[in-house]
Order: C-alpha cells, then structure tokens, then sequence
C-alpha cells in the first residue's frame, strides 16, 4: 500500500471529523462506463468476477475516473449461492434466475455450507489485488442479506410482489428461521473471508426488505441481522447497511451492531437526525437527478450535503445504483463538486 493511503471514508464510517465530506457511488463500477460496456461485449458478469485482473480493473476504473473515496468490489450478491447448492444464473435483461427454487424445509435442510477459500477464490483473489497493489483508498467488501437471497430462491427470480416469499414466511415458519440460519452463516463465513483479504468496510445490501412492515422484519429478520453484524463486529471493519424502499425500517438498523445507516432518497437525512439516528449516515441524491441538468445536480447535492454535514458522521452517495444512461462526465464533475463544496464549509 502506498504512503497516500486516504482513508476519509473509514474516518467518516466512525463518526469521525474529516476535512471534507467521502464520497462513493453504487453501482459506480459498470453499465454507465464505456470501458466497461467493452468489457461486457467480451465477457458475461460471471466471466468477469472469475478473473481478478479483470474484475479489479472493473473495481478500480470509476475510483481513478471520478477521483472517488471508496471502491466496492465488483460481484454479484449471488456469487456465494452456487457454493450451497443454488442453481443460479444470471439471464441478460432479466437478472438472477434460479432452477431449483426453496419450497419447504426439506429445500432448506439440502442447503450446504460456503468454504470461501475454495469456493470463491476468485472473489478473495480480486480483493488481495486491489487491496496490496493497485488501490490507494478503501475497498468496501459486500454481501446480500438473508431476506433478499431468500426472496430469489423462493421467488426463482427477481419480482415486484414477493407473495411467494411472503407466504412461504407466514405458513412455513419453521422452514423460514431454518433458511435464515442457513444464509446467516453463509453470510458471516463470506464477509468474514472478504475481511481477511484485504476488504477494509462491508455494506450488507437487503435491497428488497423494504417488502415487509416494522412488525414482520422485527420478528422474521431482525433476529438473523443482530447474529451477522455481531459475528461481524469482531473484525473491527465498518458495517454498512443498506436497502431500497425500506425508509421505515431506518431506525431498526440503527438498533444493529453496525456503523452506518444507508438511506434512500426517500428520507431526508435531517428528518432521519430527527428521528433518532445518531450514527453515521450514508446517501442520498436520487440517481435520476444525474440524468438532469447540472445546475439541477448541483442544487440537489447542496442541500442533501448541508444536511449531512449538520454533524460528524457523513459519507456521499445515491439513494441507489448508477443508471446505465449516466454520463461518466457527471460523476466526476458531482465528485469534484461535493469535495470542493463540503471542505470550504468544513474548514470554517
């Protein structure tokens, strides 16, 4: 690692002072890069993951492009599934689609466990590269939570209702706190490797979670989430938690052994102070403000910065993932824009 090491994202994460205010995108590394649609002419997102040189120069390229503050590794959250026996693959245009999907307890007891060191080599071989050669700021290792692994192997697919998971949750509860233990495991194995190789935070995305109501998540998922970020703590990394549509939920994850709460555009983060959240808080421009003009962007930053930087305990980022139909060109001018903004408030 290089004496220019920055480490503005992790002294955020914790809550510390910065001189300016970290910022990272989701989804920063893919579909709006012209390198990388290049890429995906050659190879598919599974060939791409398998090979490290490749799949670093993916991690690195928006880091060196946008003049970012963090990497996030370039995966899939369906990459450790194959390991415990989910038949998954990833359909252009569709997503994850899997052949043998969970339909009762008998399912779930069929469900192995993940040896990471020689089920995803490739994914601890791509983390060693970035992290002892090639990236001079943190990399921001990541995992699927259980409720949304759980909502592709019950669905078979992605879905915009998520019945089958809802209903499997209802009438099968037994069969749900099985498979929940399962994924809980497979979780805290999965990070915990990242962590040994070089990942230096983890953001565990619930992306669909947002389905369920305060009731159902405080008794069919919280209890799964306390036992992850507790196993996790222990690495002494931050713990980012993330998921879309699921504002309502903002505080049960403030509750959680973790460090930073990921917010959407949904909620605004000093309506998210007012409520009670006192750590760290990540987010949240809405992506498609990107596809506006720049004095549009300009504004909205301002204001979600203004907000931000009310306390210690800020990190940058969209509410979710880069579209495809961004300009490369935006993110670094909005890069640059936030550094430059937030270091001339923050040093008065």
């Amino acid at each position: 690692m290089t004496n220019s090491f920055n480490d503005t994202f992790l002294k955020a994460a914790r809550g510390e002072k910065t001189d300016y205010v970290p910022v990272w995108y989701m989804r920063q590394a893919g579909r709006s890069q012209p390198e990388y649609r290049a890429i995906k002419e050659k190879y598919s997102l599974f060939e791409i993951t398998h090979q490290p040189e490749l799949c670093a120069y993916v991690t690195r390229l928006p880091v060196e492009q946008y003049n970012n503050d963090a990497a996030i590794l370039y995966k899939d959250i369906m990459s450790p599934l194959p390991a415990i026996g989910v038949d998954v693959e990833i359909k252009s245009g569709i997503g994850p689609v899997i052949s043998n999907p969970i339909r009762s307890i008998a399912d779930v007891e069929k469900l192995g466990e993940i040896n990471p060191e020689e089920d995803v080599p490739y994914v601890l071989d791509t983390i060693k590269l970035l992290t002892q050669e090639q990236l001079t700021v943190p990399l921001i290792g990541f995992a699927g939570a259980p409720f949304t692994l759980a909502s592709y192997m019950i669905e078979g697919g992605p879905s915009k209702s998520y019945n089958k998971t809802k209903a499997f949750m209802y009438a099968e509860p037994k069969a749900w706190f099985a498979l929940m233990d399962k994924l809980g495991e497979m979780t805290i194995t999965y990070v915990k490797s990242q962590v040994k190789a070089g990942a230096k935070a983890i953001q565990i995305f619930d992306s669909w979670v947002g389905a369920l109501n305060v009731e159902d998540y405080r008794y069919f998922i919280k209890p799964v989430m306390n036992r992850i970020f507790t196993a996790l703590k222990e690495e002494n990394v931050p713990l980012i938690m993330f998921g879309v549509g699921a504002s309502h939920l903002a505080l049960e994850w403030h509750d959680l052994p973790l460090d930073v709460v990921g917010l959407d555009w949904r909620l605004p983060i000093q309506e998210a102070r007012a409520k009670g959240i006192t750590k760290t808080v990540q987010g949240n421009l809405d992506p498609a403000i990107l596809l506006a003009p720049w004095e549009v962007i300009e504004e909205r930053a301002k204001a979600i910065l203004d907000q931000g930087m009310a306390q210690p305990g800020y990190i940058f980022n969209l509410g979710h993932g880069v579209f495809p139909e961004v300009n490369p060109d935006t993110l670094r001018k909005l890069t640059a824009f936030i550094h430059e903004y937030s270091a001339s408030k923050l040093s008065k």
